[in-house]
């Protein structure tokens, strides 16, 4: 019986885990917001389905983890070189006037003591990184002024991430003051991050490229997960989080080649983990208790959203950008994000902030996240009456065409360094990505843009730019390899032109088939060569044999090619 029940449950945790996120994307909302839901609609407080949501909270919690290694990875330090004023400058100030401004509201407007405010303040000053790369993205204005002023707060929310939840347990023991205790927190992570970066550099790319090097894609996985919650394990052992080992343990790889696979093989268990998380802080909200306090969140909303886009509009302003891209971050960046609920529940468990409070701050970063799409409407509309009214220029957007001129080598071996050879010569930009750790160490040492990864990924086909490439050359010698990799290409890049070696004619024919536009065999050059070779030996013309070459080579690519038709038709 207890098996059964614990199967029930978790079906009803997939069943509406998959039926919840789905209704809230087609809704053109966050994955989120439906896992909360339907948290709330299966737990203790809804259809009791699930009546312990402790024990999901604890395997959730391992979704935070997964997701502090993966900002940490995306954290390049020439990244945030070359973004340092907007990031350290106007990051920084957002997040110190909103969380000291919300804290004042929560400690004399609401009564609470100097701890509890405080972390109600900065953890509601977070915003949904979420919902602003999202919407960025979908805008394409990640790369626009108003777009980076964006993405650098919420770079720079997450940079605070870790010492926020640093903070929590010295809050609690109460050992100095609160702004001692930042201080501390701060103290302590650098010099943590210091000493085991120094360490980790020196062993993580060797050991992965020993463990590359067996071309076993498992283990690979099976070492990145011992990689997260290795440093996750060294961290709590210590007395800090498991999430600051993870994120350490992403800087490590932020620089590494193989950065993008491990990204690619961590993503599933995030997610899946992340979405436990999402639903364990539903089950924990009592709707009765939210429909007994309705004014109460309605208002506390209202006030969040006010606060947090004013100050967001006065400091955009104060770094010189016009009023109408100011009023848009305000707009993007008004509702909290869900690190809040990660904070808060960590308090919670911490015993800092207690069950009813932590549900009522969940609620109205819920309920800020939900508003989001509609507020980012308004606030383009606003900006645009805004642009219109002081005369500002709409701004101009880039070709569509610009920066399509990379070419993607998939595969490094003995024909890929030769392509990228010809191509360096040409002076043609390039990227190249091989499962073959050696191959990509070989093509860095020679200045070339490489990667470790599996082209047949879609995430590692968008790590090297594919949507944006001139072409996609295919150079593995393994032919079900090529195959996969033409499927995926052509599926995440209809309309990139792709190119691929193969051992003989059937297999070009039948690359040729899956969408590439070029298949050289190899069968046929070296046999077309050697001809060459032994006509000139034997004093042959030499425009006799050229002739006879190119004639021969155009039967056999006629051949090749695919027939037109309603199936042979490329």
């Amino acid at each position: 019986m207890h098996q059964d029940a614990m199967l029930l449950e978790i079906l009803s945790l997939m069943a509406v885990a998959v039926i919840a996120a789905t209704v809230f994307s087609r809704l053109g909302l966050s994955a989120i917001l439906g896992y909360l839901v339907g948290g709330m609609l299966i737990g203790p407080w809804g259809l009791g389905l699930i009546t312990n949501p402790a024990q999901i909270a604890h395997l959730g919690e391992f979704g935070v983890v997964f997701l502090l290694f993966l900002i940490g990875i995306e954290l390049k330090p020439a990244r945030l070189w070359v973004m340092r004023r907007q990031v350290f400058g106007l990051g920084s100030a957002q997040l110190l006037v909103t969380g000291v401004v919300l804290w004042m509201v929560a400690q004399y407007g609401f009564g609470f003591d100097a701890a509890p405010s405080a972390l109600i303040g900065f953890g509601l000053a977070l915003s949904s990184t979420a919902f602003g790369i999202q919407l960025l993205a979908s805008k394409n204005q990640l790369s626009s002024q108003w777009g980076r002023s964006g993405f650098s707060i919420l770079l720079l929310q997450d940079l605070a991430v870790v010492p926020l939840l640093a903070l929590v347990p010295i809050l609690v023991k109460g050992e100095a003051t609160i702004g001692a205790s930042f201080g501390i927190a701060l103290l302590e992570t650098m010099a943590i991050l210091a000493g085991v970066i120094m360490a980790g550099r020196l062993a993580i790319n060797p050991l992965f490229r020993l463990v590359a090097a067996g071309r076993t894609p498992e283990v690979f996985t099976g070492f990145a997960l011992l990689l997260v919650l290795g440093f996750g394990w060294l961290m709590e052992s210590i007395g800090l989080s498991m999430a600051m080992g993870a994120f350490i343990a992403g800087l490590l790889l932020a620089e590494s080649e193989f950065r993008h696979q491990v990204e690619v093989d961590v993503q599933p268990f995030r997610g899946l983990l992340l979405g436990l998380f999402f639903m364990s802080v539903g089950m924990g909200i009592n709707i009765g208790t939210l429909l007994g306090h309705t004014g109460l969140l309605v208002s506390g909303l209202l006030g969040l959203l006010a606060i947090k886009a004013t100050i967001i509009v006065l400091l955009v302003r104060a770094m010189k950008q016009p009023l109408s891209e100011a009023i848009k971050v305000g707009a993007l960046l008004a509702q909290s994000g869900e690190f809040g609920f990660v904070l808060f529940t960590y308090a919670q468990i911490e015993g800092l902030l207690d069950g009813p409070l932590v549900e009522m701050l969940s609620a109205v970063i819920a309920l800020s996240m939900a508003v989001t799409p509609l507020l980012f409407l308004l606030g383009e509309r606003l900006a645009r009456q805004v642009a219109r009214d002081t005369g500002v220029p709409a701004p101009i957007k880039k070709a569509e065409t610009e920066g399509r001129k990379h070419i993607v080598i998939a595969g490094f071996g003995r024909v890929g360094d030769t392509i990228a050879r010809i191509l360096t010569d040409l002076e043609l930009p390039f990227t190249a990505v091989d499962l073959n750790p050696e191959h990509v160490k070989r093509a860095r040492e020679a200045g070339h843009t490489a990667i470790y990864g599996d082209a047949a990924r879609p995430e590692i086909l968008r790590a090297v730019g594919a949507n944006t490439a001139a072409l996609l050359v295919i150079t593995v010698d393994d032919p079900k390899a090529a195959e996969r990799m033409i499927i995926c290409a052509k599926r995440e890049c209809p309309n990139l032109p792709i190119f691929v070696r193969t051992h003989n004619a059937t297999a070009a024919k039948a690359m040729r088939k899956l969408g590439a536009v070029h298949a050289v065999p190899e069968t046929l050059e070296a046999s077309l060569s050697l001809g060459a070779e032994v006509a000139r030996s034997l004093n042959a013309d030499e425009a006799d044999i050229q002739t006879v070459v190119t004639a021969l080579r155009s039967d056999d690519y006629r051949a090749i090619a695919p027939k037109e038709g309603p199936e042979g038709k490329a």
